[in-house]
C-alpha cells in the first residue's frame, strides 16, 4: 500500500507498518487457516447453543507474527446470548467441581 506524504489527508500518526507489512519467513497462511477453523468451531458451538448466527460477520486474519486472529461483528442480542451461554457453562463447571470435592 502506498501513501503519499504530500497528500493533505495523509496521517502519519495513523500509519501502522506492522499492520500491513509482511515479514519473510512468517507462515501467515497457517495462522489464517487456524482463524478460519476457529470461526467454524465457534459457529458450530453457537448453533448448538441455539444462538442465531445469521447476522454474525467473521473475518479471519493474522497478526504480524503469523498468529491467527478472528475478528467478529455481532449484533448486541447475539453478544448477550453468547455471554449468557458462557455464564451458564461456567456455572455448570463450578457446580460439577463442588460436587467432585464433596465426593472426595
Amino acid at each position: 500500500m502506498q501513501h503519499d506524504p504530500m497528500d493533505p489527508n495523509f496521517d502519519d500518526e495513523a500509519l501502522e507498518p506492522d499492520g500491513w507489512m509482511w515479514v519473510r519467513g512468517v507462515d501467515y497462511v497457517a495462522g489464517w487457516r487456524s482463524a478460519v477453523d476457529a470461526a467454524t468451531e465457534l459457529k458450530g458451538a453457537m448453533d448448538e447453543a441455539g444462538i442465531d448466527t445469521t447476522q454474525i460477520t467473521s473475518t479471519p486474519s493474522t497478526t504480524t507474527d503469523g498468529s491467527g486472529v478472528l475478528r467478529l461483528s455481532v449484533p448486541v442480542e447475539v453478544a448477550l446470548a453468547l455471554a449468557n451461554a458462557a455464564r451458564e457453562e461456567a456455572l455448570r463447571w463450578r457446580k460439577a467441581g463442588a460436587q467432585d470435592s464433596r465426593s472426595s
